[in-house]
């Protein structure tokens, strides 16, 4: 996002899936940007005149300056491969998931030499951005070109992000860990309903505050997160293996009491 692209109506965003995620992203834009949206789904009207966006075909969408694409990672690769004839010579490829190394191969390989592609993990959703965005981090992997450090610095100096930079590979090694195991919790404490909320500690607060953050993900994003991070296997059976590991000494213990 070059300094002429940061005034409203001199660039145009477009966001291709506009579930909870798209419509947060527009929220946070739609003072700045001229903003485009394409999705499938056919009640959407109603949230895109609140956020001042305006519905689009695929093909518009795909030709405006900076492109997002906040779509599953279950239909990705077809929406990067429907673009990439149409995408303009020096547009920017931003992508929004939870995984990286899966997506950043695809666009790399499927989009056009005359694109720039940064990809890129807001590490918050929703929920966790419920009040404000200012402060919280986002993950930003170059992948072509040298736009990210124009999309960086509008990230930090106009949304008040925490920007990390890092690559694909190793924001998935971390994120098997951070997102992988918290998610895994989170499904598993979701299971044991109804969970205590009067005589509550401070730490059991906070994972229930925790769990609020993550409930009402869509089931994709459990799905990208647990299957589709190339780590995120072998962070899964090391987690339950020391919980296994815990959980029998703990009767042997008992035992020998």
């Amino acid at each position: 996002m070059k300094n002429s692209t940061v005034e409203k109506a001199t660039a145009s965003v477009g966001i291709i899936g506009f579930g909870a995620f798209g419509q947060l992203i527009a929220k946070h834009l739609n003072q700045k940007f001229e903003l485009l949206a394409y999705d499938p789904s056919p009640h959407l009207g109603e949230d895109v005149s609140k956020l001042g966006v305006s519905l689009a075909s695929l093909d518009q969408v795909a030709k405006c300056d900076v492109i997002i694409i906040a779509s599953p990672v279950s239909s990705f690769e077809s929406v990067v491969k429907s673009i990439a004839a149409i995408c303009r010579p020096g547009a920017i490829i931003v992508d929004v998931g939870s995984v990286k190394v899966q997506p950043s191969e695809i666009m790399d390989r499927f989009l056009p030499e005359y694109v720039s592609i940064v990809a890129t993990h807001p590490l918050f959703g929703p929920q966790s951005a419920c009040n404000g965005i200012r402060g919280l981090k986002i993950a930003i992997c170059p992948i072509r070109g040298h736009h990210h450090i124009h999309v960086a610095a509008f990230l930090r100096k106009y949304l008040g992000l925490h920007v990390i930079m890092t690559t694909p590979d190793q924001h998935d090694r971390d994120a098997a860990t951070v997102q992988g195991i918290t998610h895994l919790i989170a499904k598993v404490l979701l299971r044991m309903e109804p969970l205590p909320s009067r005589m509550t500690t401070k730490s059991f607060d906070l994972i229930s505050e925790a769990i609020s953050m993550v409930q009402h993900d869509a089931p994709e994003v459990f799905e990208a997160i647990e299957n589709a991070n190339p780590y995120a296997k072998e962070v899964r059976q090391r987690f339950f293996g020391l919980a296994f590991e815990l959980s029998s000494n703990l009767e042997d213990s008992e035992e020998h009491d």
